[in-house]
Formats: structure tokens, C-alpha cells, sequence
């Protein structure tokens, strides 16, 4: 059924130049918006407080959020037909993985902005707030993904990459989750924007390195 719906998709390399813009805008514009934000600050504060209300960039980040997610649609259907000829079941498992990424921790992000807190106090903050976990927690099995995918191919360096890259997301993906705790405040184990950054970009690698190997 997922040879059929995709058999005549042919986005030739606009999918993979997506990819690479999605990720690499998604790691420089908060760089870019965050001199224009009073006492932000990226080792501490996570990404998604920039598209807060109360901040003057929060329709920038937010509109860049919903196009982010966009390009990762159209960069999964490309990846798809990639890799579909090596395992069409493995493929499918990243192309939802990024789909699930691309609806819940970008574009329902970006409609939705988060609060000045964590806590759920509203609507809006509760769809961003269940959207973004459920979004950033499976985006941490892509680089295991494109392992096997590597693989089974026959990309050994790709492969061996992404799997330490996986390693790495997972590992600063816990220290992401341990940082607001009231027991680590204070030590560096607290800076929950610098381990959601790195985290982010460990799983982002494999994509690039990917996309770059495509279009080069």
C-alpha cells in the first residue's frame, strides 16, 4: 500500500534540500531571534520560549516552526522513496517518525505557543506542550533508523555515525529530562536549553549528512 501511494512521488533532490534547511535553520534561528529577547538565554531556557507570546519574535519563530514542519513532510515523502528500494518497512518507520516530528513538535508548535511556565495552564499550552514531547521523545529513533538503513546498504561510516549520534541523542536527551528537576538546580546538569540543543542536533546529523550525500 506504501509502494502505491508513493510510486509516482518524484521530487528529484527538493526533498533532501528541505531536510537540510528544515535542520539547519531549526538549530541557527534561535541564535539569529535571541538578541531581540530581554534576559533569554540558550544554555538555560529551551527553544520553543522564543515563540512565547511576550516575546517580540513569537511570530517569526512561530511562523518558522509551521514551515520547518512542513519541509520535514515533504523531506520524509523524498527520504521515503530513497530508501524504500533497501527496506520498505524500515522506511516507512522513518517516514512516520518524522511526520509525527513534523505535526506534533513543529507545525502544532508553532499554532500553538507555549507559556511562560511549563505548566498547562491553557489550551494552547497544553496541545504545544503534549505536541512537542510526544514530537521530540520519537525523533530520538531516527539516527537508529538510518543505522539500519546504512546498513543494509552498505554506508558503513554513515551507519557507524549514526548510531553514535543515536547514543549521544538519547544520552542528552535524558539530561534534557533531569534538567528541570529541583535536585540538579544549579549544577550544570540544570542548563535544559544547552541538553535540548545538543540533543536535537545528534538526531539531526544523520538527516544532514544524508540529504548533503544526495545533493553533492
Amino acid at each position: 500500500m506504501m509502494n502505491n501511494l508513493f510510486k509516482n512521488y518524484e521530487m528529484s533532490n527538493v526533498g533532501f534540500y528541505l531536510l537540510i534547511i528544515a535542520t539547519l535553520g531549526d538549530m541557527l534561528i534561535p541564535f539569529i531571534l535571541a538578541p531581540f529577547c530581554y534576559k533569554y538565554h540558550h544554555l538555560t531556557m529551551v527553544m520553543s520560549l522564543l515563540g512565547n507570546r511576550n516575546t517580540p519574535v513569537h511570530i517569526v519563530y512561530n511562523a518558522w516552526l509551521v514551515i520547518a514542519g512542513i519541509m520535514f513532510i515533504c523531506g520524509s515523502f523524498t527520504l521515503y522513496t530513497y530508501y524504500a528500494k533497501i527496506s520498505t518497512s524500515v522506511a516507512t518507520w522513518l517516514f512516520i517518525v518524522l511526520l509525527i516530528y513534523a505535526v506534533g513538535g513543529c507545525i502544532l508548535s508553532g499554532i500553538f505557543p507555549v507559556g511562560e511556565t511549563k505548566e498547562l495552564l491553557t489550551i494552547s499550552e497544553t496541545i504545544h506542550g503534549y505536541g512537542s514531547v510526544l514530537g521530540f521523545s520519537i525523533l530520538t529513533s531516527a539516527p537508529l533508523i538510518v543505522t539500519l538503513l546504512s546498513m543494509r546498504s552498505n554506508e558503513l561510516t554513515i551507519g557507524i555515525l549514526s548510531f553514535i549520534m543515536f547514543i549521544l541523542s538519547i544520552s542528552f536527551f535524558v539530561l534534557f529530562v533531569m534538567a528541570d528537576k529541583e535536585k540538579y538546580a544549579g549544577i550544570i546538569i540544570s542548563n535544559e536549553g544547552l541538553w535540548q540543543r545538543l540533543s536535537l542536533l545528534c538526531m539531526y546529523v544523520p538527516i544532514i549528512i544524508v540529504s548533503f550525500k544526495r545533493v553533492l
